[in-house]
């Protein structure tokens, strides 16, 4: 028991430290998890999928919402194309359906997903908007990744960036729905 307390403090505590490896998203609490993506480079290429995909109004709205929101670098590791493939117009349900397999509802904090994945016994599987379930784990080091079904992983590398409707955690990998 006392392991596993010693594994969810450091899981905590390197969720808390890993916040600042991005930059701050302005005004993040009066503003809806679109706008604060909005408001960082870090986030352009998740922005221009978000508006592809027809789905602003959407995570506009009141929510709650938690979003393991992909980076630019993130993008970046999908093979040449892939990108460019899922923004166009006859690739719009594919393209949601990987963005909401991003979002689950209900405002999960930091905290509160490694408190979840202590209860699992080291993981929990969460079903996404996309009805698709990924699963969080919390490695011996202490880091959080997220596991796909695709057999895919991202590291959580920033958390608990607030919004007015829901929460906002940075991951490294894109997520890819079966």
């Amino acid at each position: 028991m006392t392991r596993i307390k010693s594994i969810l403090f450091a899981g905590a505590a390197a969720l808390a430290v890993a916040t600042s490896a991005i930059p701050a998203m302005a005004d993040g609490h009066s503003k809806n998890i679109v706008e604060t993506a909005v408001g960082n480079n870090d986030f352009a290429t998740l922005v221009a999928a978000v508006k592809a995909a027809g789905l602003v109004d959407t995570l506009s709205g009141d929510g709650p919402f938690t979003v393991f929101a992909p980076t630019n670098a993130a993008f970046a590791k999908l093979p040449g194309g892939t990108v460019e493939t899922l923004l166009k117009p006859e690739n719009k349900a594919t393209l949601q359906k990987i963005l909401t397999a991003h979002v689950v509802a209900g405002n999960v904090d930091a905290a509160t997903l490694v408190g979840l994945i202590k209860k699992g016994h080291g993981y929990k599987n969460v079903v996404t908007v996309s009805g698709d379930v990924v699963t969080a784990r919390v490695s011996k080091s202490g880091a959080v990744y997220i596991f796909d079904e695709s057999g895919g992983v991202s590291n959580v590398i920033a958390t608990d960036v607030k919004t007015s409707n829901g929460t906002i955690h940075v991951i490294d990998s894109v997520l890819l729905p079966k």
